[in-house]
């Protein structure tokens, strides 16, 4: 769920209550032993979903059945589409038929009205009435790290990380004080001037378990020491070994993969970045979290590197990456035939193909375009805490699960094209046109005319409470899944000499259509410039925040893909920036 800075700060408040106190107060009372608390800290929590497993679907006479976690549910068999619901809200699956006898479907967590990402499920045959596969929904894990060090002062310096949320950076943590067996991570926001309890717990000193409750992240965690080598809370353990580089596997995946010397990228340069990389300092907040690097050139995957326990088989979210993915999806089915273009009026398609009587004249001149561009002109700028379409806002409202209709019914404020401004609910927007004028659900769009032919199989996708994937972030890639969206854009539009999306939609997507902030933006893809042997080339990217980056230089046949965890830090910028333009294009030698 998306939550806004203004309704954290509020609810975080309201939830400490009377803990909500000067430090320098707490710091007055008598304290106990605080310093043995100096050291790194862990906690975990698994909050689900619970319903996973094998699931088996038979045919019996006319109809069919479906067996899971030991329940029996008969499978309603409509318009060509399988479904059934688990008991007691537990989780839903929708599958069809497909070519070669298999059943592809998606399986939904939790009850309808729940946000859990949709995750795909194949059903393979076995035999002529009976097919059976794994649910695998996506885990909903929050880890936490606190790091307490003793100041020369004599305070303690506490630095709270939440590879999931960025959760300790978006409190501003600072300090711990500990007074008896009472713990407050202390720390100062916005134009504070003074350090405020931020967060209340207790430390159990015979047990040595610290309890810290966090409103927004699930409730009450118990930090025990973390004296693993191994800690994810450094790029790769606490005392790693020197980097020595290693070409990527060639994996069934459909990445050809190479050694950086033959694709003319220097290998010593490629060491040292990395090595840079695993030797960065954890200390400040601030310090960029960079989860994996990858870099293909030539076509080929040349540099694969995972650090703070992230791994080749973990799905990544990546964000408002995953806003391009929407284009490409968009570019996909009109390639495929869908009766869709660029210039297809908005609200006559999701009214059914009529205009709705009394649109107001902005919407009526809405186009398929001018979401894909935000240029739509919706009062809805997701930097604008007071714009009714604020992506943070649309998340927090209740009144309107479907997030098709609350685009909808916003008001505009301004002509559509008339001006870009960064608004999610336009791409999200963008995938329920598709949807509406294909008639066919964007969850079978994608998975049949982007992910098959792209070898995805694994994935998660967000989705409203209506049940609705959502087109404005939060998909999850494997990040070898995630780099081919680069490549695909690289080579026009075509996978292994597949062709997804014409050459035509390629261009015009990369081209600089309009000015969002400082950046070029053109079908929600980025344009970008960086220096390169004093000069500059020009980039088109996927970004998401955190630094869930594809960056694609066409001028050196290059493509780099990260993700990462700096969601409310300033480290993002470094891997955007200082770390794609310092060390990665310099390395690449040969131009192409």
């Amino acid at each position: 769920m998306m939550i806004s800075r203004a309704g954290f700060y509020a609810v975080t408040v309201a939830l400490l209550g009377t803990y909500a106190v000067a430090a320098s107060e707490l710091q007055a009372q008598p304290s106990y032993s605080a310093y043995d608390m100096v050291g790194l800290w862990k906690a975990t929590r698994y909050f689900g979903p619970a319903a996973r497993g094998p699931l088996i679907v038979e045919r019996t006479g006319s109809g069919y059945t479906a067996d899971m976690m030991g329940f029996v549910i008969r499978v309603a068999a409509k318009d060509g589409e399988l479904s059934f619901e688990l008991p007691n809200g537990e989780g839903a699956f929708r599958g069809k038929r497909q070519a070669g006898g298999t059943i592809r479907g998606f399986w939904f967590p939790g009850a309808i009205g729940s946000q859990g990402s949709a995750t795909p499920v194949t059903l393979l045959p076995k035999g002529p009435t009976r097919w059976s596969g794994q649910v695998v929904p996506l885990e909903d894990n929050q880890s936490f790290y606190l790091l307490v060090k003793r100041q020369p002062d004599g305070s303690l310096a506490a630095l709270l990380r939440n590879p999931e949320r960025d959760y300790g950076a978006l409190l501003g943590v600072r300090g711990l004080v500990r007074t008896g067996n009472l713990i407050s991570l202390v720390g100062r926001r916005g134009a504070q001037t003074r350090d405020t309890v931020l967060i209340a717990g207790s430390f159990d000193s015979a047990q040595q378990v610290i309890t810290l409750n966090f409103p927004y992240r699930g409730g009450s965690y118990d930090f025990r020491r973390d004296d693993d080598a191994q800690s994810g809370f450094y790029p790769r353990g606490k005392r790693p070994a020197s980097y020595v580089y290693r070409v990527p596997p060639a994996l069934d995946d459909g990445w050809a993969t190479a050694s950086v010397n033959e694709v003319g990228i220097d290998r010593a340069a490629v060491e040292r970045f990395v090595q840079h990389l695993i030797d960065m300092s954890m200390d400040s907040i601030n310090a960029p979290q960079v989860h994996s690097l990858l870099i293909a050139r030539r076509g080929k995957l040349v540099l694969e590197e995972y650090f703070h326990g992230e791994h080749r088989n973990k799905l990544h979210n990546t964000r408002s990456a995953s806003k391009s993915v929407t284009a490409t999806i968009v570019g996909a089915a009109i390639l495929a035939g869908a009766p869709l273009r660029p210039s297809t009026p908005v609200y006559q398609v999701m009214n059914g193909g009529a205009f709705p009587p009394d649109l107001e004249p902005r919407k009526r001149a809405m186009t398929l375009e001018h979401l894909l561009t935000m240029s739509s002109g919706y009062f809805c700028d997701d930097n604008n805490e007071a714009a009714p379409g604020n992506e943070n806002g649309m998340w927090e409202q209740t009144a309107e699960p479907d997030f098709y209709k609350f685009a909808l019914k916003l008001p505009m404020a301004t002509a559509p094209g008339e001006q870009a401004v960064y608004c999610s609910i336009n791409p999200n927007l963008a995938l329920g046109t598709l949807g509406r004028a294909t008639g066919e659900s964007p969850y079978y769009l994608f998975d049949r005319l982007v992910a098959a032919p792209l070898g995805i199989s694994d994935y998660a996708w967000a989705r409203d409470r209506a049940g609705n994937p959502y087109g404005g972030g939060g998909m999850a890639f494997f990040s070898r899944d995630f780099m081919k969206f680069g490549q695909l854009m690289l080579d026009g539009g075509t996978w292994r000499g597949r062709r997804i999306l014409s050459r035509e939609f390629v261009a015009r997507a990369t081209s600089p259509l309009y000015r969002i902030g400082q950046r070029d933006y053109g079908l929600l893809w980025w344009r970008e410039e960086k220096p390169y042997q004093n000069r500059t080339v020009r980039a088109f990217a996927a970004l998401g925040n955190g630094g869930q980056i594809v960056m694609v230089f066409p001028e050196l046949d290059l493509v780099v893909a990260t993700n990462g965890g700096s969601y409310a830090s300033r480290g993002w910028r470094y891997i955007g920036g200082e770390l794609i333009a310092n060390y990665i294009l310099p390395a690449v030698q040969t131009a192409k």
